[in-house]
């Protein structure tokens, strides 16, 4: 297994959340909204996902860090697994223009509202199902906020397609420490299906055989 990083912690702090406000706001019924991935999810109402997807360049601190550490340049190649409406990649192709980017989401919605520059290396697809990408074809493979998203079987299966197609792997999932921020993940989530804490996930990594980087986003 890989290191334990902290490259998006510092987005995920910035949001503030009323974690018991989101639990009685009719919940369950927002629960099923945002798993559609559609308009209400990203630019809806805040109840049933982000509230307004917008990009203000928040992700070029996180694309930085990331080239340093796994050392990209423009001749890299990175897949972005759930990339959504792609910010990070946008960022990504901005620094690196000659690398070679692609990513997928299961949201044609998320696909469709992508930045022009990037669109046209993103496709529709699901994370548990097979890539159509040559094993090793990636330097680095990243899914950041999206695996926690799927059933254990189902999330095994996503480990593993990431493991096969790249040298370097790097994810971000939800997690948590204790009672109260189990609760307040509970409260908050809505399209979260794999609820673990930190020793779960290194051992459903581990059942995987995922070797790559991690990180774990906690809600305090």
């Amino acid at each position: 297994m890989g290191t334990q990083r902290a490259f998006f912690n510092q987005l995920h702090q910035r949001t503030s959340r009323d974690y018991l406000q989101r639990m009685l706001d009719d919940k369950a019924h927002c629960m099923r909204v945002a798993k559609e991935y559609g308009h209400e999810y990203w630019d809806g109402d805040r109840r049933y996902g982000y509230g307004g997807y917008v990009y203000d360049g928040r992700w070029k601190m996180v694309a930085e860090q990331l080239i340093h550490a796994y050392g990209l340049d423009n001749n890299s190649s990175i897949l972005d697994v759930g990339c959504g409406k792609a910010f990070l990649l946008y960022e990504l192709h901005a620094l690196l223009p000659g690398a070679r980017i692609s990513g997928f989401d299961c949201s044609g919605y998320a696909i469709g509202h992508a930045k022009e520059e990037i669109r046209p290396q993103l496709f529709l697809h699901r994370a548990e199902e097979s890539y159509p990408f040559e094993d090793n074809c990636f330097d680095l493979a990243l899914s950041l906020t999206t695996l926690h998203n799927l059933p254990l079987p189902q999330l095994v299966a996503a480990l593993r397609q990431m493991e096969r197609v790249a040298r370097d792997k790097y994810l971000v999932v939800e997690s948590y420490r204790n009672d109260a921020e189990l609760f307040n993940l509970q409260c908050w989530a809505l399209t979260c299906e794999s609820f673990l804490n930190p020793e779960e996930w290194c051992w459903i990594f581990k059942q995987a055989g995922y070797t790559g980087d991690y990180e774990f986003i906690y809600f305090e």
